[in-house]
């Protein structure tokens, strides 16, 4: 059976909650896809506001990150409970961003993803490269090393509800995309590599997008791929070329 298409936006910080609500009413008679799992991944505090808006349509809200306790003295952070009460269904974790400015680790990337899980959450579980290490030659075991590292202590059957998005940070907000048989090639050794952890079946049930400068242009040519289901989305998710995104046949 083919993997449905799951088509994320990762808004990052953008977006009052005023500006959410605008913002998804907009976008909802523009991303209505009955084949793809349509998710905007929101801040915190347009959580509550997009849940209301995207009510009855077919868009998910999801939170672009959260912490691995359940609750305590840890100021500004979101809890998975907060999450679950709220209605969000998936939750970004490890982002690129979040690595480089928050300095989120493999580790806590692993225990955000157990504690997802233990919630009913969906992680979307970000995994990329720097130009650097690109240039060295030394993507696929980067990225090999992080997907270990993440589903540590995580069984086959959650895995299997994961999704795990791709996506090269040299590629994110640059203008720059890799190219539709790079992007495959990095999202097929990921799914090897989950084989190898798990066992064919898992492989295959997984869903693994990719991300950087994803556009209405390229959407087609990048999700037709056999290991690419989908794409997390950032800039583009804001404006009217998402429904180009979502509707990319």
């Amino acid at each position: 059976m083919a993997r449905r298409k799951i088509i994320a936006g990762n808004w990052k910080m953008n977006m009052t909650p005023t500006e959410a609500v605008a913002l998804i009413d907009e976008l909802k008679p523009l991303v209505v896809n009955d084949e793809a799992d349509v998710v905007f991944c929101v801040p915190a505090i347009d959580i509550i506001p997009a849940m209301e808006a995207a009510k009855g349509t077919n868009i998910h809200i999801g939170a672009e990150n959260m912490y691995f306790e359940e609750k305590g003295a840890y100021t500004g952070e979101i809890s998975p409970k907060m999450l679950v009460d709220a209605g969000v269904k998936y939750v970004i974790i490890g982002h690129s961003e979040r690595r480089e400015y928050f300095a989120e680790t493999d580790e806590t990337v692993n225990k955000k993803v157990l504690k997802a899980f233990e919630h009913g959450l969906t992680p979307i579980i970000c995994c990329g490269e720097s130009l650097t290490q690109r240039e060295q030659g030394i993507t696929i075991d980067w990225i090999r090393q992080q997907i270990k590292i993440a589903f540590l202590n995580v069984t086959a059957d959650k895995a299997k509800a994961a999704v795990i998005a791709y996506e090269p940070i040299w590629a994110i907000g640059t203008g720059k995309t890799a190219t539709s048989d790079q992007a495959e090639e990095v999202c097929a050794a990921i799914r090897a590599c989950i084989g190898e952890i798990y066992d064919e079946a898992t492989a295959e049930a997984i869903r693994i997008q990719y991300g950087g400068s994803v556009n209405g242009a390229n959407a087609a040519e990048l999700f037709a791929k056999p290991n690419i289901d989908g794409g997390l989305v950032g800039g583009a998710s804001l404006k009217p070329d998402f429904g180009k995104i979502v509707n990319y046949k």
